[in-house]
């Protein structure tokens, strides 16, 4: 769900992290409150793309960064169905879709450095309170790292399952997954600490 830079000289791209995140922010705000109508999440999602056009996010690398969140939407939309109504999913899930496409927006336009130093430079005002924004920034880096890490080791154990011929089963994949992940973790705790972050 969260991209990769993508290269490029729009005004998008050159806008600053400190700017883009809380104007980020601000926007999923915004629409979670004002959308109530199908229409106006419509209006909002063609803004929304109109932004990928003016950064010139080619839209395979646009839609590769909704992929991974429309089963969770299928779900959500059915839901929302069975409590509420049709236009109702359609206003929740739409205004979920935008929020998710906005960030990959963000993160396809701004260098992660950037962000964590965004972030980090934000949170010096908290060194006084006992915080360290260095660890912090160092913990969004992970949670950025780790969200495609996980979404890849989904996808390739649903790619063996479906070449093995094997029945869908929500059990069967979550188990390899979340062994694969927690061997991931561990991998990773063990590398922070060969290399002293955990260190006081």
């Amino acid at each position: 769900m969260i991209g990769l830079y993508h290269p490029g000289h729009s005004i998008l791209h050159r806008l600053p992290a400190r700017f883009k995140l809380p104007v980020l922010f601000l926007a999923i705000v915004a629409a979670t409150v004002a959308l109530r109508t199908p229409l106006e999440v419509l209006i909002a999602a063609v803004a929304v793309g109109a932004l990928f056009a003016l950064a010139r996010i080619p839209w395979r690398t646009a839609l590769a960064q909704l992929r991974p969140v429309v089963w969770m939407l299928s779900v959500i939309a059915v839901f929302q169905v069975l409590i509420t109504s049709p236009q109702r999913a359609a206003v929740v899930c739409g205004v979920l879709l935008i929020s998710v496409a906005a960030a990959a927006l963000v993160t396809l336009t701004t260098r992660v450095s950037d962000m964590l130093d965004a972030v980090t430079s934000a949170l010096g005002p908290l060194r006084r309170f006992g915080v360290d924004p260095d660890r912090l920034g160092l913990l969004l880096a992970l949670a950025i790292r780790c969200v495609p890490l996980l979404a890849g080791i989904v996808h390739e154990v649903a790619e063996a399952r479906r070449a093995r011929g094997s029945e869908w089963s929500m059990t069967a994949l979550v188990t390899p997954v979340l062994v694969r992940a927690l061997r991931t973790a561990d991998a990773l705790g063990e590398a922070l600490a060969a290399r002293g972050v955990d260190d006081e």
